[in-house]
């Protein structure tokens, strides 16, 4: 695993994490200051005052005004036995709403006195492989894992089977690669690609658009039930009003296609997005165009995060649980690894059906704001 993969922080904040839970810094004891830290970890101040908030946060450390930050006492130390870890494998860490799925996770593990290990593949698969022979070499009690690229198969599976081998219990989050038996915590993207579709339709739209990210089947399942819908209510799709794209192409495929579509005399009145991000840019597209949102164009985005609220015109959007998401995926296997201690289970673990049981589903919710109205004619 490259550690440049892991966000400077995240590297300091386990560095630190490393030393509080050694016994290097006892209860009440005061902290370096943040020069000496940055000096000592090769470190910027920022990089310090971020990794420093965060173990305020979760309750390591507290400050004293005028006097500076000392040691508190975490909930690790408080249970008996080894301290135990638990590994999370997300494709992103430090973008989009991942930081909000990792602290829900973390909070709920930090609780409990389990320490976190945190990598991340770039959604690569490759990656994937090596943080999954990393992984492997650890003492971890189990493992939350988001699967990279999960439309395009399973080319690790020979690891995922050498974790059950190994009797390491793991839940995916976001999505499942459909041969695992593990529990899943994930949003209904169907149901939101339907969502997003029929608001518009209800709005009086006719000619839509959509541009899903389609090598993870969350954007597979946002494009099915944006299909579904539009199908539903007897809407002509023309065969260029989809844009589908992969990771690689980031969203200069999209925005090219948005820029080609709103040319046209008879361009689409209204757009849906995989997720924020490309609704941002799709605004932009708009912009470029001289169409004035939500006048003479109207846009939904995916996932609610904090780029629907941080533009000029607010995205209308559908919800994603994020540290909901996290929080449950972790209690589930922590809940999970103690059950495990008193049964009577092979090394895979539960059967199939009492695993599927455990599955999570979660409901997304429109949020209408600015970026959408009814088309003006």
């Amino acid at each position: 695993m490259n550690d440049k993969q892991i966000p400077k922080y995240r590297q300091l904040k386990q560095g630190l994490l490393d030393k509080l839970s050694g016994g290097e810094w006892k209860a009440h004891d005061q902290m370096p200051s943040e020069h000496e830290i940055a000096t000592s970890f090769g470190m910027s101040r920022q990089t310090v005052r971020q990794a420093l908030g965060e173990l305020e946060q979760e309750g390591w450390l507290y400050r004293l005004q005028g006097k500076g930050t000392f040691v508190s006492e975490p909930a690790a130390t408080k249970t008996s036995g080894p301290v135990r870890t638990i590994g999370m494998m997300t494709t992103y860490i430090s973008d989009y709403i991942f930081p909000h799925i990792v602290r829900g996770a973390e909070a709920a593990l930090r609780d409990k006195g389990y320490r976190l290990m945190l990598l991340s593949t770039d959604n690569d698969k490759a990656r994937e492989r090596e943080n999954l022979e990393l992984l492997l070499g650890e003492p971890l009690s189990g493992l939350i894992i988001e699967p990279t690229r999960s439309a395009q198969g399973n080319p690790n599976l020979d690891l995922y089977l050498s974790l059950q081998v190994q009797g390491i219990p793991f839940v995916m989050i976001n999505e499942r690669y459909p041969e695992l038996n593990c529990p899943c915590f994930r949003l209904d993207d169907e149901a939101g690609g339907y969502a997003a579709a029929e608001h518009l339709i209800r709005l009086g739209h006719r000619s839509i658009a959509g541009f899903f990210k389609t090598d993870d089947l969350q954007g597979a399942n946002r494009l099915k039930g944006f299909l579904r819908a539009l199908g539903d209510h007897g809407l002509p799709l023309r065969p260029d009003s989809v844009t589908s794209y992969m990771t690689e192409d980031g969203t200069a495929r999209p925005y090219a296609a948005a820029i080609a579509m709103l040319e046209r005399e008879d361009r689409p009145t209204a757009l849906v997005a995989y997720n924020d991000q490309l609704a941002v840019r799709l605004l932009e597209a708009a912009r470029q165009a001289k169409l004035s949102v939500p006048r003479e164009l109207s846009i939904v985005g995916f996932d609610d995060s904090s780029l629907a609220t941080a533009t000029e015109v607010k995205l209308t959007t559908l919800t994603h649980p994020k540290s909901e998401m996290g929080r449950q995926a972790a209690i589930q296997l922590m809940d999970w690894i103690e059950d495990r201690q008193g049964a009577a289970t092979d090394h895979a673990g539960p059967t199939r059906h009492a695993e599927k049981e455990r599955d999570r589903l979660f409901a997304p919710e429109l949020i209408v704001r600015g970026s959408t109205a009814a088309p003006h004619l």
